[in-house]
């Protein structure tokens, strides 16, 4: 990992932003700070400075093309766009979470028009990204990164060199793994605190003395017990990256069991229309009323947040949040009672996991085993 040092900018070429959801809008606001120009698109158009008419127009005017949109689908249909623009003056960062092959097949498109592609998948906050304090992990040719550095550096507190592209999506895959079973975890333990009618605030205390404690449990267990879901990185996100996780787990004969669970909780959660909330939601069905104001995260504690770059608008990314109906803190959603939520879940995961099973025999019928 390379930390980084003072830089100083250069600002004579233009950067391109492409998706304006919770991350991009706050890195094009950052870097118009530091100087850059920077020219945007969004499949909404919205009222926002340097805002040009297609992908191909900002291929037309910027070196440097930044891409922040939600899924594999909408990273592939984005390049496509750009590609009859694309020279070899130009360097396209992809920040979106997908599958690895996905990521590669992008790369494919931009380097075969001569330009330069890299893979710069991302964690960090939306106040991260608006104090250009993002943790990039990135992927593709010693020539492409070197290129593309300063771009990285001027939104990044540290980038970290993973290999080839499509490996630093692997890798973006297995943190938000940990992040998603961390939170699912969290809610389970809260839910058997208070069962037994002990003080949640002697939970917390005592997580905060604890081995396991995270950045990730330090943001979310306060938001959780104030049924604060407000969107960091929504359900409909962190689902898809655990949509993706298992999918590989099936190609290499994994049986990812928590993955799998972590996965089935945040399909509940959008079978109750609350794919736009924060993935911390999971809570929801464990904690009915919010707790007193007691937990204050002492300012010590630096909190980091897996944030999606698909918190954007190309694509299934069209409805992301701008605002969010706050929860009545008083409603309760039903525990066992919604069966269509249950039923779906439980045959995703029996599909899934016929589909190993099925694969696991075929491989030692046929002598791989």
């Amino acid at each position: 990992m390379e930390r980084l040092a003072s830089m100083s900018y250069p600002t004579h070429k233009n950067i391109g932003v492409i998706g304006l959801g919770i991350i991009g809008r706050a890195i094009a606001a950052n870097l118009r700070r530091k100087g850059f120009p920077v020219y945007v698109w969004n499949r909404s158009p919205r009222p926002v400075p340097n805002f040009v008419g297609s992908p191909g127009e900002l291929a037309g005017i910027c070196e440097y093309i930044q891409i922040f949109v939600s899924d594999d689908e909408a990273l592939l249909e984005t390049v496509e766009q750009l590609s009859g623009k694309l020279t070899p003056r130009h360097v396209v960062l992809a920040h979106s979470t997908v599958a690895p092959d996905s990521m590669r097949a992008a790369a494919e498109v931009v380097e075969r028009r001569g330009a330069r592609f890299v893979e710069a998948s991302f964690t960090g906050s939306k106040p991260a990204a608006e104090k250009g304090e993002l943790v990039y992990y990135v992927g593709g040719t010693e020539a492409a990164l070197r290129e593309a550095r300063p771009i990285l550096e001027a939104s990044s507190k540290a980038i970290i060199e993973i290999g080839t592209v499509g490996q630093a999506s692997a890798v973006k895959i297995a943190t938000n793994m940990i992040t998603a079973a961390s939170a699912q975890a969290a809610a389970e333990a809260l839910a058997l605190v208070q069962a037994l009618g002990l003080p949640l605030e002697k939970f917390v205390e005592a997580m905060r003395a604890n081995a396991s404690y995270s950045g990730t449990l330090a943001l979310k267990v306060p938001k959780m017990l104030d049924r604060d879901f407000e969107p960091q990185f929504s359900v409909k996100h962190m689902l898809k990256d655990m949509q993706i996780a298992s999918q590989i787990a099936l190609s290499h004969y994994l049986d990812l069991g928590v993955t799998a669970a972590a996965r089935d909780q945040l399909l509940e959660q959008m079978q109750w229309g609350h794919g736009d909330d924060d993935y911390s939601s999971v809570a929801r069905k464990y904690l009915h009323e919010p707790a007193a104001a007691f937990y204050e995260e002492p300012s010590t504690v630096e909190q980091h947040e897996q944030t999606d770059a698909g918190q954007s608008t190309t694509g299934s990314a069209e409805s992301e949040t701008q605002s969010v109906e706050p929860q009545d803190a008083g409603s309760q959603q039903p525990l066992l009672s919604f069966a269509a939520a249950a039923s779906g879940a439980a045959n995703e995961t029996t599909q899934l996991r016929r589909g190993f099973l099925k694969q696991l025999l075929s491989r030692f019928s046929s002598g791989q085993g």
